[in-house]
């Protein structure tokens, strides 16, 4: 059979692109990130207003793609909007960014996530294999992240429908685990004090910093401060609330896209949102605020200084006793698992239309048997294996935190572009609250860039970095093609 006899199916519903949407987002840093962002800000009630502003920009930002979506319902998404909006370098950029960081970046650390605590299971995996000073270290749980994404790659070369299966079987076990984690944890925690005491002097904030001898400097925020300090923290409840727009890269496969993907979106990033809130609210119900650090007990060492900054695995054993630092376990190895079959599967579709626009290489735009871009996935697979490797992958995605939502700046500001620039295109779903809703998500994310430049100059100027060096590769991959 030739190539040009196959085309990508439209094979998903509403339920599969609202499963890849919410699925892809829920990995391992809601059980995580409380904990610095707790030390951030050292106050419950502002700890759940960054969760509240976190939500409400996710889904802002989401109802501003449905439009674009809605305009553009095909494979490659957000690449596909920056390029009509901005022009080819633009959009290349973009690609070259989720290329070398962001997607594949995202598949190594979730990856990673999984084995770390598949080694709670099988403490063999802590064991290493060779090391190179004390730079660099290879062990048994980066060979079994890299197998999580042979399998998973290799999973969906075999067809879209068998990617959905695993993806939708994998998000509605961690959403009915973690429900039922939410529910327990209120349920036991609201037998306590904690949750009140938790609220009192709820809105002095503060920022704790573990000093090297073990002993902590608290410094009380107000004003400027303070919010300095919530729009550098507020980047981990963002990057866990992050891969939503995954959907739009397979835009091609799904039915009904002009509805089923602003549908999707909401839905998705809704569930999330009403989940990460849930968490956090039994979080503060079970482990109080402050806490020892190097403690011996979960309640010693409450949200601050759970061990490892486990907060999900600290809560879990307020319920269950030990016992729960297993189910916790258990819970995240299906989380991250299920959260990198959506990403493999939706970041295959981003390098396959980049592909076929001539912006990678030519052999990603080409579908096998299955009509799955096969070689582009396996691409991903490769890349993400090395960042494994390499154990730079924690880096590499801190350092494309303050790219990534420049990107989301860029793309929801080509909503005003293509308004004014194509009236009368087609737009079956219309950016809800334009032009105030998009242009708040704007100019509030600016200023949490601003933010991340004062505060981790370090980190955004690599993000930069990165994303300019894919300049002078543009220009190379158009010079080849003249």
């Amino acid at each position: 059979m030739t190539q040009e006899k196959h085309h990508l199916q439209r094979s998903l519903g509403l339920i599969d692109a609202t499963s890849i949407v919410a699925g892809s987002m829920i990995g391992s840093g809601i059980f995580i990130v409380t904990a610095a962002m707790a030390r951030d800000v050292g106050s419950a009630a502002w700890l759940l207003v960054i969760w509240v502003v976190t939500g409400l920009l996710t889904m802002s930002a989401a109802l501003s793609y449905g439009e674009l979506a809605g305009m553009m319902p095909t494979a490659g998404g957000q690449f596909v909007y920056i390029q009509r909006a901005y022009g080819k370098l633009a959009s290349f950029l973009y690609g070259w960014t989720v290329f070398t960081v962001i997607q594949t970046g995202v598949i190594a650390a979730v990856a990673v996530a999984f084995a770390k605590y598949s080694a709670v299971f099988l403490p063999v995996l802590d064991e290493k294999i060779f090391s190179v000073g004390d730079s660099f270290v290879f062990g048994y749980k980066q060979v079994l992240a890299m197998a999580s994404i042979v399998l998973l790659t290799y999973i969906n070369t075999k067809g879209v429908v068998k990617g959905k299966t695993i993806q939708l079987i994998f998000t509605l076990a961690k959403l009915v685990a973690l429900f039922a984690l939410i529910i327990l944890g209120l349920y036991v925690g609201m037998k306590t004090n904690i949750l009140s005491d938790n609220f009192k002097n709820m809105w002095e904030a503060s920022k704790t910093v573990l000093n090297p001898d073990g002993s902590i400097t608290v410094t009380k925020l107000t004003g400027i401060a303070l919010l300095g300090a919530m729009g550098a923290t507020i980047i981990n409840s963002l990057f866990s609330s992050d891969a939503w727009n995954n959907v739009t890269f397979i835009a091609g496969e799904i039915k009904e896209p002009k509805k089923n993907i602003p549908r999707s979106l909401f839905l998705g990033t809704l569930i999330v949102t009403i989940i990460y809130l849930l968490a956090n609210l039994a979080y503060l119900a079970l482990l109080p605020m402050q806490g020892t650090p190097g403690a011996n007990s979960a309640l010693e060492g409450g949200i601050m200084f759970a061990a490892e900054d486990r907060v999900g695995a600290a809560a879990a054993t307020m319920i269950m006793g030990n016992i729960g630092l297993f189910v916790m376990a258990g819970l995240i190895m299906v989380s991250t698992f299920g959260c990198n079959s959506g990403l493999v599967l939706a970041g295959g579709r981003l390098f396959y239309a980049m592909s076929k626009d001539g912006l990678f290489f030519k052999k990603a735009g080409e579908l096998n048997n299955y009509d799955v871009p096969e070689k582009a996935l396996w691409v991903q697979c490769v890349w993400a294996c090395l960042l494994c490797i390499s154990g730079r992958y924690g880096d590499l995605l801190t350092y494309a935190t303050f790219a990534s939502l420049l990107f989301y700046i860029l793309t929801i500001y080509g909503i005003f572009i293509l308004r004014k620039r194509e009236p009368n295109a087609e737009r079956p779903y219309k950016a809800f609250g334009y032009p105030i809703i998009p242009a708040l998500y704007i100019v509030v994310t600016a200023a949490i860039c601003v933010a991340l430049l004062v505060y981790e100059t370090t980190s955004t100027g690599l993000g930069l970095g990165i994303v300019a060096l894919g300049i002078p590769v543009y220009y190379a991959v158009m010079k080849v093609k003249e």
